[in-house]
C-alpha cells in the first residue's frame, strides 16, 4: 500500500474537501483519502497494482480542482528531512493582499458613487440628475468590471463546481455577485430603452435596480475576509516553522585532519563534527571529545541547559550554550530526531479528527440546500406580490450569508494550533484522532520501570557491619566491577562517583540466582542475596531487621562477605522520578483512575504504589499480559491511556485508546504510540490530556458559532421577519457578516497558542 501527499488547488470550503474525499474514496484501489482544507493538500493511501497517482489526480481534476504530487515527493507519514520549503500560507496571504487592494479601490468607487447619489455626498455634475442616469449606470458598471476581473477565481471555480454537480462556497459567491451584475446590466439596457423610446417614466425603476455596487462590494468584502483568514491561518503553522528554523545550514567538519565548513546536507554518517560555544548541533550524534551545556528548550520545552559529556547523545538543532566538543554523526537528514519531529507534527496537522467528519458531512449537503432555499425564498416573495428587485435581494442575501467557510475551518484550525502548542511543550501528537480521543480518557495505566521510575538502579542505602561506609562501598565495587548485572553496575558507579580506590578481584565466578565469588588479597569473598549467604553459612542476624525494611520499600539488598565475615549490606533500587508523584496526583485531580502495571514482585510494586500514590498496582505481569489488562478495562467501558517506554509495552500501547510513549524509550514503543513525551516526564501526560480537552472545547465552540451563525442568518436573509418587524438583510451586510464568521472561528482557534498547560 503506497502513501502519497498531493497538493490540491481550487478548494474554498469544506464542501470542496468533502466532495473530493467522497469521490476519491470510492475509486477502486484507494484505501483512504484525507483532505486538509487548511493546508490545501491531501494524504492518500492506495494499491499501486490497482490505481496510480495519475488516475487519482485526473479524477480530482475532473471535479474541477487542481492536483499534483507534492513537490518534496515525500510519502504521507514518511519522515522528510527538514529542507527549506515554500511558505504557502505567506504566498496565499500576499496574493490575497494584492487582490484586496484592487478590489477595495474599485468597489469603493462604485459604492461611493451609488450611495453618494442617495445620501447627497459630493459628486461631479455629469452623473447627477435624471438626464445623466445612463452615464451614472455605465460608470458604475465600469468600476465594477475590474473587481469582477480581479476576483475572477470565485467565478471560475464556482461555476465549474456548480456545473460538475458539486457546488461550493465559490458557487454561492459567483451566483450572488453574478446575479447582481447581470441584473444591473439588465437595468442599463432598460435605461437605454427608456431614453431611446422616450419612456422616461421607466427610468426611476431601472435606476433603483442597479446592483453593481452589491456585486462589487460583495466580492471585496469576501476577499477582505479571505485575507484576514489567510493571515490568521499563517499563524497556525508557526510550530512547524519554528522547528524548521532550528535546522542549521552548515556544519564544521573534521576530515583527514583538516577542518572546514560544509552545507549540513553534505554531512555523512560517521563524520566528526566540531561544535563551538554558541553554535547549533548540525545533526544527531554522540560526543567523542569535550563537554558542553546544551539548550534543548526548543525541542523538549526544558528551560535549563543540559550538561553533556563524552558518550552522551546530542540532538541536531539544539544549541551549545557553553563548552566545546567533537561529535560523531550518527543520524542525518530524515533520520534525525528533529526531522522526525517535524514529520510527526506535519502528519498530525494533516490528519482529520472524527468530529471533523460531522462538519464535512453537513457541508456536503449544505451548499445545494442553500441554493434551493434562495430560489424558494425568491419564488415565495414573487408569489406574494413582491417586485423582482425585492426577490433578487432576498436570493442574493441568502446565497452570500450562507457560505460554509466557518464550518470548514472550525476543526482543522483548532487541530493545527493545538498540535503545534503540544510540540512546543515537548508533546508530540501523531494524529488528530489521538488528540480528540484523549479528552475522554478516564483510566491511565502506567508502566513502572522507566516511566514512574528512572529505569536505572542506584545505590540507596549503605549499611556497614565491621567496616566504614566507604570501605564497604570500595570492597563491593571491587567485587562487582567484573559483573555485567545492572545492580552491580550501580554499585561500581557509586564508588567511582566518590573516586574510591577499588581492590583487585581474581578467580571471579558467577553463581546464577545468588551472586558472585572471588578472591581479594588472598581472602575468599562473596557478594549476593540471602540465598548465597545461607549457602555459605554466613551469620546474617545483624541485618535481618534491615532486610525486611528494605524489601518493603521496594529495594534490593546485596550482602558482602570476606573470609566468612559479613561486612555489610548495600541496597540498590530503581528510584522514582522526582515528578512522578505530582504527575499522578494531577491525573487523579482531573478525575482519572491511575493504575501501575509491572513485572516486578508484589512487595516492590506495593512499595512503589505507596510512594507515588497510584490507585492500584498490578504486579508480576508478563509483557503479553499488559495488553490483556488494557483490553479488560476497555471491555468494562473505560477509555484507556497507556504510558510506557519499553519493547514489552508496545502491544499495550497499540491496544490502548491512547498510547503515550516516553521519549527516552525504545523506537518500537514510540512507533506503537499515539503521543510521544520528548522530555520523558510524567507531568506531560496530564498536560497532553489537558491540551486535548482544551482543543475539543475550542472545536465545539467553533462548530457552535458556525452552525448558530447560519441558523440565525439564513432566516433573516430570506425575509422571514420582514412582514412582522420590517427586518431585511442587505446583501452587503450579509457579505460582511459571512467574512466575519470565518475570521472569528480562526481567531478563536488561535487562542490555543496561549493556553497554560
Amino acid at each position: 500500500m503506497k502513501k502519497q501527499l498531493l497538493d490540491i488547488t481550487g478548494m474554498s470550503c469544506s464542501a470542496c474537501s468533502s466532495r473530493i474525499e467522497k469521490v476519491v474514496n470510492r475509486m477502486q484501489g484507494v484505501e483512504q483519502m484525507s483532505v486538509n482544507l487548511l493546508k490545501n493538500n491531501a494524504h492518500v493511501s492506495f494499491d499501486e497494482s490497482v490505481v496510480d497517482e495519475k488516475e487519482i489526480i485526473a479524477r480530482i481534476e475532473k471535479l474541477g480542482f487542481g492536483a499534483s504530487v507534492h513537490a518534496a515527493g515525500a510519502a504521507a507519514g514518511a519522515a522528510a528531512a527538514p529542507v527549506p520549503q515554500q511558505d504557502t500560507a505567506a504566498q496565499e496571504m500576499a496574493e490575497m493582499k494584492q487582490r484586496l487592494i484592487g478590489s477595495l479601490i474599485f468597489a469603493g468607487l462604485v459604492f461611493y458613487q451609488h450611495m453618494g447619489r442617495m445620501w447627497g455626498w459630493p459628486l461631479p455634475g455629469f452623473i447627477l440628475g435624471q438626464e445623466n442616469e445612463l452615464i451614472n449606470a455605465l460608470l458604475q458598471m465600469l468600476w465594477c468590471i475590474p473587481v469582477l476581473f480581479i476576483d475572477r477565481k470565485y467565478f471560475i471555480h464556482g461555476v465549474r463546481n456548480l456545473l460538475s454537480g458539486a457546488p461550493n462556497m465559490d458557487s454561492l459567491i459567483a451566483v450572488g455577485s453574478g446575479a447582481s451584475f447581470i441584473y444591473g446590466l439588465y437595468s442599463v439596457f432598460g435605461m437605454a430603452y427608456a431614453f431611446g423610446h422616450n419612456r422616461l417614466d421607466l427610468l426611476p425603476g431601472f435606476a433603483d435596480a442597479l446592483y453593481f455596487e452589491a456585486s462589487a462590494v460583495i466580492l471585496a468584502l469576501v476577499t477582505l475576509g479571505k485575507f484576514m483568514e489567510a493571515r490568521a491561518k499563517s499563524h497556525t503553522s508557526d510550530a512547524i516553522k519554528a522547528l524548521m528554523k532550528l535546522t542549521p545550514k552548515t556544519a564544521l567538519v573534521e576530515r583527514h585532519g583538516l577542518q572546514g565548513e560544509i552545507p549540513v546536507e553534505e554531512v555523512v554518517t560517521g563524520d566528526v563534527l566540531i561544535v563551538k560555544s554558541g553554535a547549533s548541533v548540525p545533526v544527531d550524534g554522540k560526543i567523542i571529545e569535550g563537554s558542553a551545556a546544551l539548550d534543548e528548550s526548543a525541542l523538549t520545552g526544558e528551560s535549563l541547559p543540559v550538561d553533556k559529556t563524552i558518550g552522551d547523545k546530542v540532538i541536531g538543532g539544539t544549541v551549545n550554550r557553553s563548552g566545546y566538543f567533537k561529535m560523531e554523526a550518527t543520524a542525518i537528514g530524515a533520520d534525525t530526531a528533529l526531522a522526525k519531529i517535524i514529520a510527526l507534527v506535519d502528519e498530525a496537522t494533516s490528519s482529520k479528527a472524527p468530529i471533523a467528519k460531522l462538519a464535512d458531512k453537513v457541508s456536503g449537503y449544505f451548499v445545494p440546500a442553500v441554493i434551493s432555499i434562495a430560489v424558494i425564498a425568491a419564488a415565495i416573495w414573487l408569489a406574494l406580490g413582491a417586485s423582482w428587485h425585492f426577490a433578487l435581494t432576498i436570493a442574493i442575501s441568502v446565497l452570500v450569508i450562507s457560505c460554509p467557510c466557518a464550518l470548514g475551518l472550525a476543526t482543522p484550525t483548532a487541530i493545527m494550533v493545538g498540535t503545534g502548542r503540544g510540540a512546543k511543550s515537548g508533546i508530540l501528537i501523531k494524529s488528530a484522532t489521538a488528540l480528540e480521543t484523549a479528552h475522554k480518557v478516564d483510566t491511565v495505566i502506567l508502566d513502572k520501570t522507566g516511566t514512574i521510575t528512572a529505569g536505572k538502579p542506584v545505590v540507596t542505602d549503605i549499611l556497614p557491619v565491621k567496616v566504614t561506609e566507604n570501605e564497604l562501598l570500595a570492597f563491593a565495587a571491587g567485587l562487582e566491577k567484573l559483573s555485567e548485572h545492572p545492580l552491580g553496575e550501580a554499585i561500581v558507579a557509586a564508588a567511582e562517583a566518590k573516586q574510591l580506590a577499588l581492590p583487585e578481584a581474581v578467580n571471579y565466578k558467577q553463581i546464577p540466582g545468588q551472586g558472585v565469588t572471588a578472591e581479594i588479597a588472598g581472602a575468599e569473598c562473596a557478594a549476593g542475596n540471602l540465598k548465597l549467604l545461607q549457602a555459605l553459612n554466613v551469620e546474617t542476624s545483624a541485618l535481618t531487621e534491615h532486610h525486611e525494611k528494605l524489601a518493603s520499600q521496594g529495594k534490593t539488598p546485596l550482602y558482602f562477605v570476606r573470609a566468612g565475615d559479613l561486612l555489610g549490606c548495600i541496597a540498590v533500587a530503581d528510584t522514582v522520578k522526582p515528578t512522578s508523584r505530582e504527575a499522578i496526583g494531577r491525573l487523579q485531580a482531573m478525575g482519572m483512575r491511575v493504575l501501575m502495571v509491572t513485572g516486578d514482585n508484589r512487595a516492590t510494586a506495593e512499595a512503589i504504589r505507596t510512594q507515588v500514590g497510584v490507585d492500584e498496582a498490578v504486579a508480576q505481569v508478563l509483557p503479553q499480559d499488559k495488553e490483556a489488562v488494557v483490553r479488560k478495562l476497555q471491555q468494562e467501558g473505560h477509555i484507556v491511556a497507556m504510558v510506557g517506554d519499553g519493547i514489552n509495552d508496545a502491544p499495550a500501547l497499540a491496544r490502548a485508546d491512547v498510547g503515550i510513549a516516553i521519549g527516552a524509550g525504545t523506537d518500537i514503543a514510540i512507533e506503537a504510540a499515539d503521543m510521544v513525551l520528548i522530555k520523558s516526564d510524567l507531568l506531560d501526560v496530564a498536560k497532553a490530556i489537558r491540551l486535548s480537552r482544551d482543543v475539543m472545547t475550542n472545536i465545539k465552540e467553533n462548530l457552535f458559532w458556525a452552525f448558530i451563525y447560519n441558523a440565525v442568518g439564513i432566516p433573516f436573509a430570506a425575509g422571514v421577519f420582514y412582514t412582522a418587524f420590517g427586518w431585511l438583510l442587505n446583501p452587503l451586510i450579509a457579505a460582511a457578516a459571512m467574512s466575519c464568521s470565518s475570521v472569528s472561528v480562526v481567531t478563536n482557534a488561535l487562542r490555543l497558542r496561549f493556553i497554560k498547560l
